[in-house]
């Protein structure tokens, strides 16, 4: 028995979990979210960080919402709860450092991307994955926006590897770092457990108050990040990778998360069981356009999207956490100067796709769009025409 529960252990906890069915496992999860209330988000959450933080130093006038009552900034937190948990779980919990380059483009692409989610009202998962899925207009328009800034990233972080002397990231000596007297590896999968029981506990307490729809969202983050950082599940290799390496793994596994997340959100809103515009509030065409350009310079330099940054800090990693940090901030601040200044609605208007193409043309139409990037990624992966190398 015992070796028994050591292999499935390993299995589930210590071994990376393939992307594909990660992606599988995400698109359930969002799905699940949108039934329990809304689409799944996360740049909101990160703006309501920001949002405290200018009141609190008085640069707001009108209190935010608590980050305890807000759904997203809950998710967020149960993404990073989640990734810290299965880190521990593995062992692999440590906080990692890097070379001061690194920050430097941790900051500013933690800048960019809050200023391109701003400007497109939703980062790589509401503005694109969510978007796409609640059949927006804005979504597709994001997506070639994200392609053609990884893109410029990547041709940036090119320039860097030839022209740039590569820092080593400095870590004190094992005897300086470890002490003989705590076995922190060992220590690591009961503080994990602990924290996960921790978790489902808050979830009641919501509950018992009254607030069970915000425990939901808390209790759903924790899922998607405990799958993300098991797959080392990220979005931006969907958009990197082709480009970089040539390889189409992680485009597949994002392609079928999506296709999942299209097709059930799609029998939802055409029943009727939701809204069927609900999460359609994009700025097509420039807004998501530009917005998603910008952002997707920014999450090339930072190395990890809204989502694989929270997952990413929940494991440790220093550079990510400066990431988080400034995408708060910005994100807030830019979305309150296009609301301030008017701009706001001279980015675009929101399109529903059934409106204009109707439902038994979009739902196929759709389909066949990512079927057809996958099927070219696989020929990229082959012929590696898109390779910039």
């Amino acid at each position: 028995m015992k070796t028994q529960i050591r292999h499935y252990y390993n299995a589930v906890f210590e071994q990376e979990w393939p992307a594909w069915l990660a992606g599988m496992f995400i698109a359930i999860i969002a799905l699940m979210i949108f039934l329990w209330q809304s689409p799944w988000l996360i740049a909101a959450g990160y703006s309501n960080w920001g949002d405290w933080f200018y009141y609190m130093v008085t640069a707001f006038d009108e209190r935010p919402l608590s980050p305890w009552l807000h759904p997203v900034s809950l998710s967020n937190t149960g993404i990073l709860v989640g990734a810290f948990v299965s880190a521990l779980m593995a062992r692999q919990f440590k906080f990692r450092q890097a070379p001061k380059l690194e920050y430097a483009k941790g900051l500013i692409g933690g800048m960019l991307m809050g200023a391109g989610a701003a400007m497109a009202k939703g980062c790589n998962v509401g503005g694109f994955f969510s978007a796409v899925a609640m059949l927006s207009a804005g979504g597709f328009a994001m997506m070639i926006g994200l392609g053609a800034g990884a893109w410029v990233g990547l041709r940036y972080l090119l320039w860097e590897m030839e022209h740039l002397p590569s820092q080593a990231v400095y870590s004190k000596p094992k005897e300086e770092t470890e002490s003989r007297a705590f076995n922190w590896p060992k220590v690591q999968p009961y503080l994990g457990g602990t924290v996960a029981i921790g978790v489902v506990a808050v979830f009641y307490i919501f509950s018992f108050v009254d607030k069970t729809q915000l425990g939901g969202w808390l209790f759903f983050g924790f899922l998607i990040g405990l799958v993300m950082h098991r797959s080392r599940f990220c979005f931006v290799r969907a958009f990197r990778d082709p480009f970089m390496t040539g390889e189409a793994k992680m485009v597949k596994a994002v392609a079928v998360s999506i296709i999942l997340y299209f097709a059930g959100s799609s029998v939802i809103k055409w029943a009727y069981l939701q809204e069927p515009t609900m999460g359609v509030y994009h700025p097509f065409v420039l807004g998501c356009l530009i917005g998603g350009f910008i952002f997707g310079i920014g999450m090339l330099l930072a190395g990890g999207c809204a989502s694989s940054t929270l997952w990413r800090v929940g494991e440790g990693q220093t550079k990510l956490m400066v990431t988080l940090v400034t995408f708060a901030l910005v994100n807030s601040l830019t979305s309150k100067f296009l609301l301030v200044s008017g701009l706001d609605e001279k980015l675009g208007q929101d399109i529903f796709l059934p409106d204009i193409l109707t439902w038994p043309i979009t739902v196929p139409l759709i389909l066949a769009f990512f079927l057809a990037w996958v099927l070219v990624a696989m020929w990229n992966e082959e012929t590696e025409k898109f390779v910039v190398f």
